[in-house]
């Protein structure tokens, strides 16, 4: 297999000063790197809003993650910008709120739901095989909208027991770059101390073109729920629904469930979406494990219809898209703070202070992967890997706050990189080269169209 290197921001020499730097990071927080941030085992960046400490460093990261996580709680900033679109969701709660949550959302994303959600997950991409099919070999798609569209379909599906018409998707889809771009400016007039107000209304504005399309199915079902007419299991919304929090016995009231279920739509389509966008940006680029992948899911299969018990078996198209994952983590980074003051590496870290641990940062670090920038699916296959594995992978977050989706979106992409990749063959065009942006989630610059060829 060939060596390549799939784009990434030219990281700077030295740090940049402050007007450089408050430029930069307007569009793009990964643009602002340097040379040794990609080496280093924590950075120190003064702020005139606040200190915010960058930690690379494995044991610290099991720290803040793990073993102490209730002292480095999810930064408040993460709630009040994210709070228009997913409202006081798992995302963005902390402490007795955020457990009481998490314990009545975890049993609908068990193993047997999962199982349960790959006819529904099945059904999606097979529309989405007879959309594309229609279409003539050698056509050129914009990938990020097709991916948008098939996860978010899916989630609609699995959650909310509906397909989701196309109309809607392409309005989620500009909203959310909308959302995402106003969140990405919030959040640096925030650490600069500057005024964000016509930011945030943006943001809100984006926001209520997202929630109607989600609120309209919930609060039917939300009516059927109260008079008893709802069909117990049918879906991950109805699951919540009949979720009761064991010491008040109460249930989710359908505001909660507003906000949980469009956090449960937007991460989980989102990030999906993003992955996948990678993913097939990156086969395009090495037709030789494009083959491979083919290659796996004709034995694998051995020419019948991609079922459940085969998802476990595709073990190198997964692998391609942990790599990718590893890559382009859809959540570049995440934020939390310092409950109390403590010490890092020998130095002061005060009460209130940002702590951010990145797994962009980390998934490239030269001391944690070996060829760290390069594409090498092959790598999840060697030994050598498994403590970077272990330690240093982190798309999905780690800890108590591991994300709930996890599984879902592992089974999800494996499902639609076979189908595709075993009914088509992608070339990138000539010259088209992604420039990843790194705000709430990293996408590409501008949409990435990629040739695809029938089989």
């Amino acid at each position: 297999m060939k060596n390549f290197t799939p784009p990434y921001p030219t990281p700077h020499k030295n740090k940049t000063n402050f007007l450089k730097r408050l430029f930069r990071c307007s569009n793009s927080w990964i643009h602002t790197l340097f040379e040794k941030s990609y080496k280093m085992k924590m950075g120190y960046l003064r702020l005139p809003g606040a200190d915010l400490f960058m930690v690379n460093e494995k044991s610290l990261v099991k720290r803040i993650m793990v073993t102490e996580a209730d002292k480095f709680p999810k930064h408040q900033h993460i709630e009040e910008v994210l709070k228009p679109l997913l409202g006081e969701s798992i995302f963005t709660t902390n402490g007795e709120i955020w457990r009481k949550q998490r314990a009545m959302i975890d049993p609908a994303f068990s193993h047997t739901r999962l199982e349960k959600a790959f006819p529904l997950m099945n059904e999606a991409v097979q529309e989405m095989l007879e959309r594309m099919l229609r279409q003539e070999s050698g056509t050129e798609n914009i990938i990020d909208v097709e991916m948008t569209h098939i996860t978010a379909d899916i989630i609609f599906r699995t959650i909310l027991s509906a397909p989701l018409s196309a109309e809607d998707a392409q309005q989620i889809f500009s909203a959310f770059n909308e959302f995402q771009e106003a969140v990405q400016r919030i959040t640096l007039l925030h650490a600069y101390r500057l005024p964000a107000y016509f930011q945030k209304k943006k943001s809100e504005k984006s926001a209520a073109k997202i929630r109607p399309i989600l609120a309209k199915v919930i609060r039917k079902r939300y009516e059927d729920f109260q008079s008893g007419t709802d069909i117990e299991n049918r879906d991950i919304l109805s699951s919540l629904m009949h979720a009761t929090d064991k010491e008040s016995g109460k249930h989710f009231s359908y505001d909660e469930l507003v906000d949980h279920i469009c956090m449960l739509f937007l991460a989980g389509h989102e990030t999906s979406a993003s992955a996948l966008t990678w993913s097939l940006y990156l086969v395009s680029e090495c037709p030789d494990i494009q083959q491979k992948i083919y290659a796996e899911i004709c034995e694998v299969t051995k020419g019948g219809e991609i079922n459940f018990t085969h998802i476990k078996k595709l073990k190198f198209t997964f692998d391609v898209f942990r790599e990718a994952l590893r890559l382009y983590p859809p959540v570049g980074f995440f934020l939390r703070t310092a409950s109390e003051d403590t010490c890092m590496r020998d130095r002061e870290v005060k009460k209130d202070a940002m702590v951010m641990v990145s797994p962009w940062l980390i998934h490239r670090h030269q001391d944690q992967w070996k060829c760290p920038h390069q594409f090498m699916p092959e790598r999840f296959a060697e030994n050598d890997a498994k403590e970077s594995l272990k330690s240093s992978y982190l798309p999905f977050g780690k800890g108590q706050r591991l994300c709930i989706g996890q599984g879902f979106a592992n089974q999800e992409a494996v499902l639609i990189l076979a189908n595709l990749i075993r009914n088509f063959r992608f070339e990138n065009p000539q010259g088209q080269i992604p420039e990843p942006l790194g705000r709430v989630t990293v996408r590409p610059r501008k949409a990435i169209k990629l040739i695809m060829h029938k089989r």
